[in-house]
């Protein structure tokens, strides 16, 4: 290999024993997905979520799995609760190793009608957020010599998506906010990256086939999930574990030449230069 170190054990690469991991929207969809791929590779994984409910499920369905996990309920609009969170964490074990920014909502309005309180409530969620978590996250991670922060955009970045304004404005403000902390905290060898998915099939996707008792209208699904399904070369909707994989490989020591950068597990429906 021209004088180069041979290739390691890639099995290896993405063992996260030892490590600590904290994942936003944990209680369910995607970053339940998450929360379970990081501890099925080893880590020990604090599953946070605004309902303690579902946080604590996820906790629990680690745990059943033979990982190990403990939940904690935090609204990352709020600061000192996302700061609170991950001085827990470093009190706990000692360090922070990994944070994934994947706690967001999502709102149906058009422009014109878009409220101010309707805006900041997606802003607050979605990209004071991540924002917050960058912050305090980024902070310890300095503090001990790396980490991996990864944030959860959208296939929203490339293209304007009727009625999504809130959203996509705060999934771009995430793209910026990743790769201005990549350059920042570089030198202190913290990576930091972001993934945008395609179509996923979570809570999110069914409110549009959803009956009013939650149900799902399985003909209206078919309906909705076909013409998105035909946009994708691969012809798949993907799931909360694709875009964990793609997790896994940017928080573990496979990824260590890569930050700033964004990641699309989403099925060939969006590819930019």
């Amino acid at each position: 290999m021209n004088g180069a170190n041979p290739v390691t054990n890639p099995t290896n690469l993405t063992d996260l024993t030892g490590r600590t991991a904290i994942v936003t929207g944990a209680g369910s969809g995607i970053g339940r997905g998450i929360a379970e791929m990081f501890a099925a590779a080893g880590a020990i994984v604090s599953c946070a979520d605004v309902s303690g409910d579902t946080a604590e499920e996820t906790a629990e369905r680690i745990r059943a799995a033979g990982g190990r996990a403990r939940a904690a309920t935090v609204d990352v609009s709020h600061r000192e609760e996302v700061t609170g969170l991950v001085d827990a964490v470093v009190a706990d074990h000692g360090r922070l190793d990994i944070l994934c920014n994947n706690a967001g909502i999502i709102i149906d309005v058009p422009v014109l009608d878009l409220g101010e309180a309707e805006f900041d409530r997606v802003l607050g969620i979605n990209f004071k957020g991540a924002l917050f978590g960058c912050q305090a996250a980024g902070k310890a991670m300095v503090a001990q010599g790396g980490g991996s922060i990864i944030n959860l955009a959208s296939g929203a970045i490339d293209q304007a998506t009727p009625n999504l304004l809130a959203y996509g404005v705060s999934k771009v403000g995430v793209v910026q906010l990743t790769r201005t902390l990549a350059v920042e905290l570089g030198a202190s060898g913290v990576r930091v990256n972001v993934i945008a998915p395609g179509l996923v099939e979570t809570n999110i996707t069914r409110r549009h086939y959803s009956r009013v008792d939650g149900s799902i209208d399985e003909e209206k699904r078919a309906a909705t999930l076909a013409p998105m399904r035909a946009h994708s070369p691969l012809g798949l909707i993907g799931t909360p574990e694709d875009v964990a994989w793609a997790a896994l490989y940017l928080a573990s020591d496979a990824a260590r030449f890569v930050t700033g950068q964004i990641l699309r597990p989403n099925g060939g429906i969006a590819m930019p230069w």
